[in-house]
């Protein structure tokens, strides 16, 4: 048995999906269910028994030793988190409290319970914690990507509250022994992603004639791994990953904002013609947010050379996969566009472009 926390998320969910597609090992699956977070997600798992759903908070400490004494896990996996940028900048506060106060909870009472474990469960155990790369902060055009060394330098509150959170793992590894493995990924993409990132919400916007907003000039540059080829990686690193340290996985593809709009709507001029003219002709560019860190890129050297993982998935793969999944599940579409997700679009972006 695992306990995920977050596995009704984005990478959550593909992770428990992918986990319980590859093993029989059960999941213990606790998440808040945000806004972000959605059942819908897992409909194919209903009356799975190595599936035990459990809604409730990784700040509420009572639920997660209530949790851990009851299913006893061998490993926990911490994907809980809030992750939108422009969220954080609106309100950090949210972020401060899942991130960083979530953390340290969750820290707490997995180091009591991993102390009272007998000697070969204590030593098989493993705390797992997911971050990002935006944690290192922001590279030059020309600077190397960035590797497990690269110092913190984090520029939004998001990834402010990320590095405080990987710091505390880091922390109750070295001052209590607790044995954490940390990975830090780059941007994901990839099914049941929640429209406010930059690629599901291209695809759906561009679906509905809207708009397509681009930050600034479009020319920030992100690395993009397709969320499956994650899903592989965090099972290596769980797997056979050595304590105590931290593993970079990248999708070795660095694009350009505007050039990932620009591929998508090629893909739909092909897969879905809209008979108003190329999907090219709905980009927007909007007023870039505040403090936009200009490139990330990640080095996966150390997860390929320890542990033989790489992605499976080009980004053009990955991309058309993604693409032609959103054009699958248009029900998922419109059950995750409630009323808060419109308002939410409206209060970012404001009314830009054609109607």
């Amino acid at each position: 048995m695992i306990l995920v926390t977050g596995g009704a998320g984005f990478i959550g969910s593909n992770f428990v999906l992918d986990w319980l597609a590859c093993r029989d090992e059960p999941v213990v699956n606790l998440d808040l269910l945000t806004y972000a977070g959605n059942l819908g997600n897992l409909v194919s798992l209903r009356g799975d028994s190595r599936h035990v759903f459990v809604q409730g908070d990784v700040c509420d400490a009572a639920l997660v030793r209530r949790l851990l004494v009851e299913y006893r896990p061998r490993a926990v996996v911490h994907l809980a988190a809030e992750t939108h940028v422009d969220r954080s900048i609106q309100d950090a506060a949210a972020f401060v409290r899942t991130n960083v106060t979530g953390t340290y909870v969750l820290l707490e009472a997995v180091r009591d319970y991993w102390q009272a474990l007998g000697a070969t469960e204590r030593e098989a155990f493993r705390f797992h914690h997911v971050s990002t790369d935006e944690v290192y902060g922001s590279l030059g055009p020309e600077d190397a990507p960035f590797t497990e060394h690269h110092p913190y330098q984090p520029n939004s509150p998001y990834s402010a509250s990320k590095a405080a959170s990987d710091h505390l793992v880091r922390a109750w590894h070295h001052t209590y022994g607790l044995p954490v493995v940390t990975t830090n990924c780059s941007n994901n993409y990839g099914p049941y992603h929640f429209p406010e990132k930059l690629i599901p919400l291209a695809i759906v916007n561009a679906l509905a004639g809207k708009p397509l907003p681009v930050y600034g000039d479009g020319l920030n540059v992100r690395d993009w791994l397709y969320v499956k080829d994650h899903c592989a990686a965090l099972r290596l690193v769980l797997e056979r990953g050595r304590v105590g340290q931290t593993y970079n996985i990248g999708g070795w593809n660095e694009k350009t904002n505007l050039e990932i709009v620009r591929t998508i709507c090629r893909l739909l001029d092909e897969l879905r013609p809209d008979a108003a003219g190329p999907h090219e002709r709905l980009i927007t560019f909007v007023a870039d947010r505040p403090g936009h860190d200009r490139r990330y890129a990640i080095d996966a050297s150390k997860v390929e050379r320890e542990l033989g993982w790489r992605p499976a998935e080009t980004f053009e793969t990955g991309i058309r996969k993604t693409v032609q999944w959103y054009l699958d599940h248009p029900e998922w579409v419109a059950q995750v566009q409630s009323g808060a997700y419109r308002q939410w679009i409206a209060t970012q972006y404001g009314r830009v472009g054609p109607a």
